[in-house]
């Protein structure tokens, strides 16, 4: 199983959204569904600064239909005013009846030609009562539609992501191939045909959510004892890492969190998709709203 917390880098300044668990007919499909809402006063902007699992998402906002490739930066959304959106976080399983080639949606996105599908969301999104669990049913029953029977290699592509990121998850590809009884070159085709990445950099990914998570909650355990805990060479390589992707280091992000957690803002850091702890009161990010695209990288 996935850690429903992890990557949240600063949970207190993020209001309340929600996800919801897969109806049992798409539990091969989606690893939850999630809807955020905002509805900010006038002037007010909320900045949401997003560290993505490394898994693509499904995504109906009101201006449409998107199908949202893995990630390798940290990226900038600024919210304003009000808006919604309805995703599901996809298990490889369903990849491949989306698209053909998940490398090319690598850091971006695609528009998705289902125009029934966004009427239905957008009509259930506009009513009071249920509107979040209607959302959810019309998306699954669409992604159901697509996906009649789900093939043995696409089962293994989502026990190939458990390894790699859920709990518990291989170090290195080398374990990872180790797990799945698979050569490691079958597994850097496994990964490009259902992520778009390599093994190495979605161990990665998750590597340092769980650093972020672990250097927020656990104050008290020195930086070199979480990298080792973690996996990494040393204290220097997790340094790295945050420098590379977040662009600051675990000393600033540990000090940071620390002051936002007794003070509150409209700054948050977050994957894409990811959530609370509580499977209807998650904190998410929508795709697509007015954002400052790319910003990280390489970052000194």
């Amino acid at each position: 199983m996935f850690d429903r917390s992890r990557g949240v880098l600063f949970p207190s300044r993020l209001p309340a959204f929600h996800r919801f668990a897969p109806p049992q007919s798409v539990e091969e499909l989606v690893q939850w569904f999630w809807i955020p809402e905002w509805d900010l006063e006038p002037g007010v902007v909320s900045r949401q600064t997003v560290v993505s699992y490394p898994a693509l998402n499904l995504v109906v906002e009101p201006h449409g239909v998107s199908l949202v490739g893995a990630t390798t930066r940290m990226t900038e959304r600024m919210l304003r005013g009000s808006g919604w959106a309805v995703g599901a976080l996809l298990r490889p399983a369903v990849v491949r009846t989306l698209t053909v080639n998940p490398s090319s949606l690598v850091d971006t996105e695609q528009p998705v030609d289902a125009p029934a599908l966004h009427a239905q969301v957008v009509a259930v999104m506009g009513g009071a009562r249920e509107r979040h669990e209607k959302a959810v049913d019309s998306l699954a029953r669409w992604l159901s539609a697509r996906t009649f029977d789900v093939p043995s290699d696409a089962r293994r592509a989502n026990t190939m992501l458990e390894v790699l990121i859920g709990e518990g998850g291989a170090n290195t590809p080398t374990e990872a191939a180790v797990r799945l009884a698979v050569s490691l070159r079958t597994l850097q085709r496994m990964t490009h045909r259902y992520i778009g990445l390599p093994p190495a950099a979605i161990i990665r990914r998750r590597r340092l959510q769980d650093a972020a998570r672990q250097v927020r909650e656990r104050p008290d355990v020195s930086l070199a004892a979480i990298a080792v805990d973690l996996g990494y060479t040393d204290h220097a390589h997790l340094t790295g890492d945050f420098r590379s992707v977040l662009g600051f280091t675990p000393s600033d992000y540990r000090t940071e969190s620390g002051t936002a957690a007794r003070i509150g803002d409209n700054d948050s850091v977050v994957p894409w998709g990811a959530t609370g702890e509580d499977v209807h009161h998650a904190q998410a990010v929508p795709q697509g709203v007015p954002t400052e695209r790319d910003r990280g990288g390489s970052r000194s």
